[in-house]
């Protein structure tokens, strides 16, 4: 008998079908063009626009990465490569190629989203999770916004975070 429940396999699969099955449908009209926004809509500028707002939510999950280490420095070499990939989602997102530098000792507090970060790992890792499934969330929502070579990135960094989220929730406690 098979196993049963999500793998990380199953999940891959099924959000790059999800992601595949919104960029068939990205385009609009008999030839193929998408419809405009508005009367004087500006591709380039709402490309830009749509880059500058995903990049920024990648860099708040980002701090969000170094907040849950700063806090509980015990899992930073579980979180860092994690936090390596969210930090190359950052340029790749706004089109730049300067990459974040590793978190440095502050004397600031932590902060997450919802203020500092949890005392308690287990629950640090939750809302590092759950920052990385709303952020996923945001960047599939987008994907009918976006000019192909763009949907595509978002795709890729949407499915990054499913598994970021994954492996957060379920993956190897060490």
């Amino acid at each position: 008998m098979g196993r049963t429940g999500t793998t990380r396999r199953g999940a891959l699969l099924a959000t790059g079908a999800a992601a595949a099955a919104a960029m068939t449908g990205c385009t609009g009209g008999a030839s193929g063009q998408r419809p405009a926004a508005g009367p004087a809509a500006d591709p380039a500028r709402a490309e830009k626009a749509l880059r500058r707002r995903h990049a920024a939510r990648s860099q708040a999950l980002l701090d969000e990465y170094d907040a849950v280490i700063a806090r509980h420095p015990a899992l930073a070499e579980r979180l860092s490569p994690l936090r390596k990939e969210v930090a190359a989602h950052v340029p790749a997102l706004a089109g730049t190629k300067a990459v974040p530098a590793s978190p440095s000792p502050s004397g600031t507090a932590p902060v997450v989203a919802d203020g500092p970060a949890p005392d308690d790992p287990a629950a640090a890792l939750k809302a590092l999770a759950a920052a990385e499934r709303r952020t996923a969330d945001e960047h599939t929502a987008s994907l009918l916004k976006a000019e192909p070579e763009l949907a595509r990135l978002l795709a890729s960094v949407a499915a990054a975070g499913a598994v970021h989220a994954y492996l957060l929730t379920k993956g190897d406690a060490r």
